[in-house]
């Protein structure tokens, strides 16, 4: 984003942050599953807003029409599908799991905070640099690495894929028959 000021990128860096902590914890504390997809999609667009100011925004675009697009899409469908209303079997009673689980989501959020607040720049610099990239060009940085230095852990991520929709195939026929 060449151009704008440093102060107002700022200040869009940290509305973008605020809406997508805020949307992703309304998108938890729903009863309606439906209400819960829309927050997800909220959370979709401002990660969308966050890549941009990183001057990524192939990723950006890609985010919006992958998930915030066609993703929700189906999952709303699918919602919509089979009717699925949670309210009625929400119940309020704390029980052993619910501590457990509230105990473990407190400690993996301080660890996040631990790690935000220690972060230093010193790892190893990325490939391309910033005049690289923008000579470049995103869209094709992004394929020169995922089919370059990544090509491996592609494959593996495309035969991962393509055995979980198999998988869920054969579930289907065999409910089913």
């Amino acid at each position: 984003m060449i151009g704008i000021g440093i102060g107002f990128k700022w200040f869009i860096f940290v509305v973008a942050a605020l809406v997508a902590t805020g949307s992703s914890l309304m998108m938890v504390t729903r009863k309606n599953p439906i209400h819960s997809a829309l927050w997800l999609i909220v959370t979709f667009f401002s990660v969308a807003i966050l890549y941009v100011l990183l001057n990524a925004t192939f990723i950006a675009v890609a985010q919006v029409m992958v998930y915030a697009g066609a993703i929700m899409m189906l999952v709303l469908f699918v919602i919509m599908l089979i009717h699925l209303e949670w309210g009625a079997q929400w119940k309020r009673k704390l029980s052993f799991a619910k501590l457990i689980g509230g105990v473990v989501t407190i400690m993996l959020f301080l660890q996040v905070l631990a790690g935000v607040f220690t972060y230093s720049d010193a790892g190893q610099k990325g490939v391309y640099s910033a005049q690289k990239l923008a000579q470049l060009g995103n869209a094709r940085a992004v394929g020169t690495l995922l089919y370059g230095k990544y090509a491996f852990a592609f494959e593996i991520a495309s035969i991962l894929l393509l055995v979980g929709i198999v998988g869920a195939v054969l579930l289907a026929r065999k409910r089913k028959d």
